[in-house]
């Protein structure tokens, strides 16, 4: 089957060759003796804390599916070793009640499981039909048999039983963090991996002087540990969703250290070199800040040119990157002014080519 290969004995030998890879992607960067790269393992099977599957129907039976990525046919599924144990033991149980249950089963087409390290576990369900009533009154009393929390879907129409998000708790260095996770909005996807690159991060930033920005913060998942290390923390994130959540985190951790602000980074980076004003920054004295660090933890296209300008300004900054490639374009230019001190590759995404990398810079002096 070559839907998806799970091999744990095979695990190290894929890893080392995703690591030798991101070496070889690095060899371009002009600095003698460039730090070892500290690898952070995943858990070889149930690490993913999310899983979304294609529904099939064949006759009178309903399956998860996913597409063969050769021959593009459907391959049913009845368990997916890659998920969290919890979503294992749920899909079984939820499949039973849905081919049992016609209302449920209608034009069905899609189904998304989020979970959490305490296992509080949200289930979508997407439909290409409006959810009426009866799909209420059939799905409710499944919802609280479960012990789980469902949202039912279709065009234009989200249906929510009680609330559309979950509960995690993250532990770095023995101190543990509570986060409310959106349906719908993103989280990291291996949550054991997830509490290595925030503890990475953290100690990384110990004894730190003066004030963090952080770029692309989501719901303030690396923005909660880091700002234990700094006097004040300005973070930034276009979600509305995702600002809506970390603003929950901020109170709900007891923080109270952090400024949230709904920009772009570039937006962000333009108002940091004053070239344009913001209403949304109008109540924040940008010169109070004494901002000696950066975290930059952006999406796979990296940054921008002038965003990279602004962070060259920093005496440090702090990298987490989702696509080693554009990392390294990044680091060209970063290179001119600072130095690399450490890197770190986070293995996300077992048996895939995905990796994440860490890369702390210090200004040259």
């Amino acid at each position: 089957m070559t839907l998806f290969s799970v091999y744990p004995d095979q695990y190290q030998q894929q890893l080392n060759t995703k690591v030798e890879t991101f070496k070889d992607q690095l060899s371009v960067i002009k600095q003698h003796n460039l730090p070892e790269i500290t690898v952070f393992e995943s858990p070889t099977s149930h690490y993913r804390m999310r899983a979304e599957f294609k529904v099939w129907h064949e006759g009178e039976q309903t399956h998860y599916a996913m597409s063969d990525r050769e021959t593009k046919k459907p391959v049913f599924l009845k368990e997916f070793p890659v998920a969290a144990k919890n979503i294992n033991d749920l899909m079984p149980k939820l499949m039973h009640e849905i081919n049992n249950n016609t209302v449920l089963r209608k034009k069905l087409f899609q189904i998304e499981f989020l979970t959490t390290l305490t296992q509080d576990t949200l289930v979508s369900m997407i439909y290409h039909r409006p959810i009426d009533e009866q799909w209420i009154k059939a799905i409710t009393p499944i919802k609280h048999q479960l012990g789980i929390h469902i949202i039912g879907r279709s065009r234009k129409q989200k249906v929510i039983l009680d609330r559309d998000f979950v509960n995690e708790e993250l532990t770095v260095n023995g101190r543990t963090f509570s986060y409310q996770q959106n349906e719908g909005s993103f989280t990291q996807p291996n949550a054991t991996v997830c509490e290595k690159m925030l503890t990475w991060a953290v100690n990384n930033s110990q004894n730190s002087t003066g004030d963090l920005l952080e770029l692309y913060c989501g719901n303030g998942n690396f923005t909660l540990p880091l700002s234990q290390n700094f006097n004040r923390v300005i973070a930034t994130e276009i979600s509305k969703s995702s600002v809506n959540a970390a603003q929950k985190n901020i109170i709900k951790n007891d923080i109270n250290n952090v400024t949230i602000v709904r920009m772009s980074s570039e937006d962000f980076s333009q108002a940091m070199d004053k070239v344009r004003t913001f209403r949304r920054l109008a109540d924040i004295d940008l010169d109070s800040y004494q901002f000696s660090t950066v975290f930059v933890d952006p999406p796979r296209a990296g940054l921008d040119d002038h965003t990279i300008d602004i962070i060259k300004q920093f005496d440090n900054i702090i990298y987490i990157s989702c696509n080693p490639t554009t990392l390294t374009n990044n680091l060209i230019q970063l290179c001119e002014t600072h130095s690399i001190e450490s890197l770190a590759a986070f293995d996300q995404f077992p048996y895939t080519e995905h990796l994440e990398a860490g890369v702390i810079l210090r200004k040259i002096r």
